[in-house]
């Protein structure tokens, strides 16, 4: 589970997102980001979590927020995702998990009675001068938007 809280910088990085497009967190200053991380594009929760946003993404944009979904699957299925859902943000392929790592999002978890490493649903919002403004550890996928902007 991350240790980053609330008023911490938030950690640089760099990273290609599904177009192979070198994403930077300094791309962002002067925006608020909602920089969201999710286990798997096109599985059940992630898909309602970023359909949510997306059907909330003009409300985010009128607000100064720009979204950003990490996992670590490939560009292509990154790229799937976004053309089956027509999802309006940018997904950063993660492969080798180095943003996962920066924001500690990666760790043990349990399914179903099985015991794996992956990714914590975790969601950061950082304001423009880069400085982590929320944490969203228990994400609620149906209802994220309003976790968000709501609270």
């Amino acid at each position: 589970m991350t240790t980053l809280k609330v008023g911490d910088t938030a950690p640089n990085f760099e990273a290609q997102d599904n177009q192979d497009n070198t994403i930077k967190l300094i791309d962002f200053k002067g925006k608020k980001l909602v920089l969201f991380f999710y286990p798997k594009a096109s599985t059940p929760g992630c898909t309602v979590e970023a359909c949510n946003l997306r059907d909330n993404y003009k409300r985010f944009l009128s607000l100064g927020y720009e979204i950003l979904g990490v996992s670590a699957d490939t560009a292509r299925k990154q790229q799937n995702f976004i053309n089956k859902y027509n999802l309006p943000f940018p997904l950063l392929a993660d492969v080798e998990k180095e943003v996962i790592n920066a924001y500690k999002v990666w760790g043990p978890k349990k399914f179903m009675g099985r015991e794996f490493d992956g990714i914590y649903r975790t969601t950061f919002v950082i304001d423009e001068n880069g400085i982590i403004e929320e944490v969203i550890t228990k994400v609620k996928t149906k209802e994220h938007t309003k976790q968000l902007l709501d609270s």
